[in-house]
């Protein structure tokens, strides 16, 4: 597959039954071939989108010493500012030219996992920054709901089968800034090629050039999404746990052409994850004989520490 597939989410919410099954064979097919879609009829306003970006480049505009003071030290970046450089690629040694932000779940007071998740960081100096952030992270974890009941029946699965699994999950909206490159970078890159971590991520900001997706003949193409689309693609637990029917695919975010190094880059990922006891044991209907079991039982908690230690995040 040389393109990546545009789907439109109001199909599959319509009360036509023959449009909600185009859908999902549509992101079935995208899905198990290339791991990307570009999505249109999500939950997110043209106002909160603007609103959003607005607010991140507030923050990225501020001082050095402000941002870092609000670097939370034995977390593992989970919430608040990840510094430049400080996150490389699993396997590669040089960090990446991006600096970042987490906003992370608004858990329910009385769920067992208010606990477990380190709260929310608040940024002083801008008032509305964790309001917007809020409200973008309940949109795009709406949207990826719909994506999930989607997929759980192209699985053959109930619609809700991953409903109970994403209410109070682990999710991460992350708000990035790729600054102006100074210098010619030593083997760095924007995002050096990777698989994602969680089930599915939704990404805003892939208009104009720079990601790239490895097809399955391992040619890098050109993801670029229309001013109304989210670039949504498969990550590595959906991916076991489909026994990589749904592809996990490899992807980047090269550097602009030397021209452009004076240029800003912001892109914003919401990293869609469960609840950390989810088992993500391979699904009995994506064994058969031609496609034997080929991950090992894990948890979605024991996954993603294995892989925030990979990345440098965690020590």
């Amino acid at each position: 597959m040389n393109n990546i597939p545009s789907v439109n989410l109001s199909d599959f919410l319509s009360d036509d039954p023959k449009k909600k099954q185009q859908f999902i064979k549509e992101i079935g097919h995208a899905y198990e071939n290339i791991g990307f879609v570009a999505l249109k009829g999500h939950f997110l306003d043209d106002k909160l989108v603007a609103d959003l970006y607005a607010e991140i480049k507030n923050f990225f505009d501020l001082s050095e010493d402000v941002k870092e003071s609000y670097e939370i030290p034995g977390i593992g970046g989970q919430r608040g500012y990840v510094s430049f450089g400080k996150e490389s690629a699993k396997g590669k040694k040089e960090g990446d030219l991006k600096e970042f932000w987490h906003f992370g779940q608004y858990v329910d007071r009385d769920s067992k996992y208010a606990e477990e998740y380190p709260a929310n960081v608040a940024v002083k100096e801008l008032p509305k920054f964790n309001e917007v952030g809020k409200q973008a992270y309940q949109m795009l974890e709406k949207t990826a709901k719909f994506v999930l009941r989607s997929l759980a029946l192209h699985l053959e699965l109930e619609e809700t089968y991953f409903d109970k699994y994403i209410k109070n999950g682990n999710s991460i909206l992350r708000p990035i800034h790729y600054p102006p490159i100074k210098t010619e970078p030593k083997g760095a890159e924007r995002a050096a090629a990777h698989g994602d971590i969680n089930l599915i991520t939704l990404l805003m900001g892939a208009q104009g050039k720079g990601l790239q997706v490895q097809n399955h003949n391992g040619d890098w193409i050109d993801a670029i999404a229309e001013p109304d689309e989210l670039m949504i693609n498969v990550g590595d637990m959906l991916s076991r746990h489909s026994n990589n029917k749904l592809k996990s695919t490899i992807h980047r975010v090269t550097n602009p052409p030397k021209e452009l190094w004076g240029t800003s880059r912001y892109s914003i990922p919401f990293f869609m994850h469960p609840i950390s006891d989810m088992k993500l044991d391979v699904l009995e209907s994506c064994i058969d004989a031609e496609n034997p079991k080929q991950f090992e039982n894990i948890t979605a908690g024991e996954f993603l520490d294995e892989r925030l230690r990979e990345l440098g995040l965690k020590k």
